[in-house]
């Protein structure tokens, strides 16, 4: 082993031990939640998802945030093709316009999600997404995990009813007993080989079967709440369009910085309020 790998995993170790010790430390200051806000923090760590809907939530900011998310979706249209068969997803990043900030910084969500993240938390912004139908299973159709943190959130709201032809949301929950720890590490091992782009079913199914999926239709105004750093996942292949929104969050010291700045910089189109 060379010096400057040596040093690499020392660092690591380092890091690993700095980010536990603050865990610990910020344990007694984590907000106190209500019943039912304790039960989406409890689901979130023991399977990395929980499903609700706006209704259920009822944050005070919500109808503004609606209305103008709806009227963003009906003008957004499909970009160049990357390839023959495969559409780019249309990304508008709407964190500067009030309706979507001031939801993504209600009191009630940001509690649930430290709770869940276990330190002070970043919320970084939203992505609004317009993803088309596509016959080939790539880019984010791949299972795979997302990388700015050890823990993060994305809440991830359905802008109209979403079933099979729109391509639903579908994960692997957390592992629950050795033999499914043994399957994630060597997803782990694949997606590494796979320079962490992602998997296709065919290689899914090798791992864990399809039975042990979860697939996640619903209707408009669903809410995920996912883990999608130690969540597998992927949006399924689509014959109509679907429109959602992402409100992404992770600790004020995420692993991995400068894969959360694209949630308000310029990497996608920031539309213009209306």
């Amino acid at each position: 082993m060379t010096i400057a790998k040596l040093n690499d995993k020392i660092n690591t170790l380092i890091s690993e031990l700095v980010y536990q010790i603050s865990l610990f430390r910020h344990r007694k200051k984590l907000p106190i939640l209500s019943n039912t806000d304790q039960l989406i923090a409890k689901s979130l760590k023991g399977e990395g998802i929980y499903i609700t809907s706006l209704e259920n939530l009822d944050l005070p900011s919500t109808a503004q945030m609606l209305e103008r998310a709806n009227s963003y979706a009906a003008i957004m249209k499909s970009p160049i093709n990357i390839q023959s068969g495969y559409k780019l997803p249309q990304i508008y990043t709407v964190t500067d316009l009030p309706e979507f900030f001031t939801w993504g910084i209600e009191e009630r969500l940001q509690n649930i999600v430290e709770n869940y993240i276990g330190l002070p938390i970043a919320f970084h912004g939203v992505h609004m997404r317009k993803d088309f139908p596509n016959e080939q299973q790539l880019q984010t159709l791949l299972w795979h995990k997302d990388a700015e943190d050890r823990r993060m959130i994305k809440v991830i709201i359905y802008l109209h009813n979403v079933t099979e032809k729109h391509g639903a949301f579908e994960y692997i929950p957390l592992p629950a007993n050795l033999l499914d720890w043994y399957n994630y590490y060597r997803i782990n091992y694949a997606l590494w080989k796979s320079n962490f782009l992602g998997i296709n079913d065919q290689q899914m199914i090798s791992f864990i079967p399809k039975s042990a999926w979860k697939y996640c239709p619903g209707k408009a105004g669903t809410v995920i709440f996912v883990d999608p750093r130690n969540v597998l996942h992927h949006g399924t292949v689509r014959s109509e369009a679907r429109s959602t929104l992402f409100f992404t969050y992770t600790s004020n010291s995420p692993k991995r910085p400068e894969l959360c700045t694209q949630y308000n910089d310029d990497t996608f189109i920031k539309p213009k309020k209306q």
